[in-house]
């Protein structure tokens, strides 16, 4: 699979991949607004606000499944010396960043009318947070330290360091007595949501995903360009 993104490949690549991909995450976005807004019933206790959940869930999921991409691709940077997998995780760092606030954000506005305050120091709300620094500190220093090689390094090692708050994310509402509820959805169970909002939430889910991709490929595409050209630049 990731020869699909070798610099050579993305490089070659056209923007009718982009422009399909734009056309189908539209289409999924408004039949996933539709059903999340108006064809999902309400909670039968928190009522219309359990909408939140159709774009915080998600949300959440990628912001988890982005920085873990980032932990196993500095892994193999360092460890395996596959160079291009840090470009990879360089450009999807923002994205991950990016909905990991909007995590935040939509869990504090879903938290007001169900526990009846912004923001509580739980332990799944805490882990959340310190993911948040997480991406900040890494895209921090892919910006401000010059040397390509020491950034690399410095990125990789907040990566792996990372990881072992994600964990802690996922299991927080079984380990501690906490205000969050725990997952509805697993990996090793059938799902305790029910149908009619299990489907909007994965028909959002997905387009949040073709959205990420979207701009994870134009971002790449521009790194490998900046590489390139700071390579002719030095060589000239």
């Amino acid at each position: 699979m990731l020869k699909f993104f070798l610099p050579k490949r993305i490089l070659s690549s056209n923007n009718k991949l982009i422009n399909n991909l734009v056309f189908l995450m539209l289409l999924i976005i408004i039949i996933g607004l539709i059903y999340a807004l108006f064809l999902s019933p309400p909670d039968y206790i928190q009522g219309d606000s359990v909408r939140i959940m159709y774009v915080h869930v998600p949300a959440s999921i990628l912001s988890l499944g982005f920085f873990g991409f980032i932990g196993i691709a500095s892994i193999l940077n360092l460890v395996f010396k596959i160079k291009f997998v840090s470009l990879m995780a360089k450009s999807i760092a923002p994205i991950g960043c990016i909905f990991a606030l909007i995590s935040i954000i939509t869990g504090s506005l879903w938290g007001k009318p169900t526990w009846g305050v912004w923001w509580v120091w739980d332990a799944r709300l805490t882990s959340m947070l310190v993911l948040f620094f997480f991406y900040l500190t890494y895209i921090f220093l892919w910006n401000y330290v010059k040397n390509f090689e020491e950034a690399n390094k410095l990125t990789s090692v907040i990566g792996i360091i990372g990881l072992f708050n994600l964990p802690v994310i996922k299991y927080s509402v079984d380990w501690w007595n906490t205000l969050h509820q725990p997952s509805s959805i697993t990996l090793t169970s059938a799902p305790t949501i029910h149908n009619t909002m299990l489907v909007p939430l994965v028909i959002m889910l997905s387009a949040m995903i073709i959205y990420s991709l979207i701009i994870f490929l134009m971002r790449y595409k521009v790194e490998i360009i900046k590489i390139k050209v700071n390579k002719k630049n030095k060589n000239n």
